[in-house]
């Protein structure tokens, strides 16, 4: 689809970007400014960075944005900057998950484009509404699983798509944590204590947090969509709101079988996001804690190990490379690499052009899919670990 623009720089200058969320304290603000200014396609020129009037102007002041577009809200801030010559093309929503939908609504009416952190929303329901506003305002929607702009996940997804692997069989993926082993929400933890609050997070916690990564790493690496899922979603740590240990089994279109495990409270694992695909003709295996190195078996034959800027490497990978072999890249990186793409899409918005067909980024399409496996979740392990359909 082709993204109109509104009164955009047809220069290719840097795109003017807006903030949500990520003040003072906050984690994945941070993450998202770095990426964005990594390959210097974007400038920072306001924000509402906090739901405290007060504490959102400092954070915004601190990061350099003037003080007429410090806004105490992102109501005010949508309201404004759609009216500004040089107001804002895209908004980055960094908001703990119940806030992403009335943001994007806010934005999408404004006629800005929206880069939202996962999950989409809380609710199937807010997910629908936001593809269905986003083809209306003809903006375009991101969101940022990050995971997929990883190089080595570009260069899997390629050989899956050619072939290299044949018809797929089974997926596997899974991503154990185990910084909430205890009830660190207790202690005052702010990532800790809204990630639990299910009026925050939504209904899901573990799932919809880190089980969301792995589930939308293992459709978009293999190219497979859910029909069905059987979930059982467990609380371990006593005096928890929401599940923070995951096991799913998954049955996709076409007879394609799936597993997935995702935990917050399995000790020795800090991000070990990890996915399996085997196919007729061979497998391949990733881990996102060594993600320069993707394991390629051809049926009957030895491993064979593929390096992100070497050995194997192909077309695709190295389009998302910055950095020679033997220099790792990895999570920053890969943010940036979806920011990089999304803002290719931008600027051939901005003439009326479409992108690139090699530009690929997370849509609000795969976010209302991570949404509706999220719920699905939830409604299986609450009728006692059933079938359900996705």
């Amino acid at each position: 689809m082709t993204i109109e623009g509104r009164d955009e720089d047809l220069s290719g200058g840097r795109i003017r970007l807006g903030m949500v969320g990520g003040g003072q304290g906050a984690f994945i603000g941070a993450v998202h400014r770095l990426a964005a200014r990594m390959d210097d396609h974007y400038s920072l020129v306001a924000g509402a960075l906090s739901s405290q009037k007060k504490r959102a102007v400092a954070s915004a002041l601190e990061l350099g944005i003037s003080s007429d577009r410090a806004y105490g809200s992102y109501e005010e801030m949508a309201a404004k900057e759609s009216k500004r010559p040089d107001g804002i093309e895209a908004v980055a929503i960094v908001t703990p998950n119940h806030m992403h939908a009335p943001v994007a609504r806010a934005f999408l009416k404004a006629g800005i484009h929206v880069i939202c952190d996962k999950p989409l929303t809380t609710t199937v329901k807010e997910a629908k509404d936001l593809v269905q506003r986003t083809k209306k305002a003809k903006r375009l929607f991101a969101v940022t699983y990050n995971y997929s702009g990883y190089p080595l996940i570009r260069q899997a997804r390629g050989m899956v798509a050619a072939g290299d692997l044949g018809p797929i069989r089974v997926v596997q993926a899974e991503y154990p944590q185990d910084w909430l082993t205890e009830r660190l929400e207790q202690t005052g933890q702010k990532q800790a204590k809204w990630r639990t609050d299910p009026k925050q997070s939504g209904a899901g916690g573990c799932v919809g947090d880190i089980g969301t990564h792995a589930y939308h790493l293992a459709c978009f690496v293999s190219g497979l969509t859910l029909d069905s899922l059987c979930a059982d979603l467990s609380t371990f740590v006593k005096g928890r709101k929401v599940d923070d240990n995951v096991n799913v089994m998954l049955r996709f279109k076409g007879g394609a079988r799936g597993m997935l495990w995702a935990s917050q409270v399995a000790p020795g694992n800090e991000n070990a996001l990890r996915l399996r695909v085997y196919g007729t003709k061979g497998g391949l295996e990733w881990s996102q804690e060594n993600p320069n190195e993707l394991w390629h078996t051809p049926y009957g034959q030895p491993r064979r190990l593929i390096t992100r800027a070497g050995s194997g490497a192909d077309a695709e990978a190295a389009r998302m490379t910055r950095v020679p072999p033997g220099h790792p890249e990895g999570y920053l990186e890969g943010f940036a690499n979806l920011y990089a793409e999304i803002a290719a899409a931008i600027r051939a918005g901005r003439s009326g052009a479409k992108p690139d067909p090699a530009v690929t980024f997370p849509t609000v399409a795969d976010g209302l899919s991570g949404v509706a496996f999220v719920e699905a979740a939830v409604r299986s392990s609450a009728k006692g670990a059933v079938w359900v359909k996705a």
